[in-house]
């Protein structure tokens, strides 16, 4: 089996959910967030930490984790600004699924801080 590594920057409270899940999951989106939005690559998630986590929640994580390529291809990567500015939209109905088609664990690859 394939897989791809996605990452997604997360602040403390959404990484204590994960963490609640024993780093297999990422929690159901709230009302007013009808995406997931993971990204393509580490550096944007460490920019995304860097720019909007800390500031707005003293705190950024990076969570990395790999997920099956078969079930990504269901999916258009989007390219939202820069060249490393790629992400998939998965629609918050589809997390549980997408949340099954991870591999292994959820891990922290970084984290900043105020």
């Amino acid at each position: 089996m394939e897989t791809t590594y996605l990452y997604r920057p997360v602040n403390q409270s959404e990484l204590d959910l994960i963490a609640v899940s024993d780093w297999r999951k990422f929690p159901p989106r709230l009302p007013e967030q009808p995406i997931f939005y993971p990204v393509m690559n580490e550096a944007y998630a460490v920019e995304i930490c860097q720019k909007w986590n800390v500031p707005a929640y003293g705190a950024g994580f990076v969570c990395k984790f790999a997920v099956k390529n078969e079930y990504l291809a269901k999916f258009k990567v989007q390219n939202v600004g820069d060249k490393i500015h790629d992400e998939l939209w998965v629609p918050a109905e589809e997390l549980e699924e997408f949340n099954q088609n991870i591999v292994g664990l959820i891990e922290v690859s970084q984290s900043f801080h105020k």
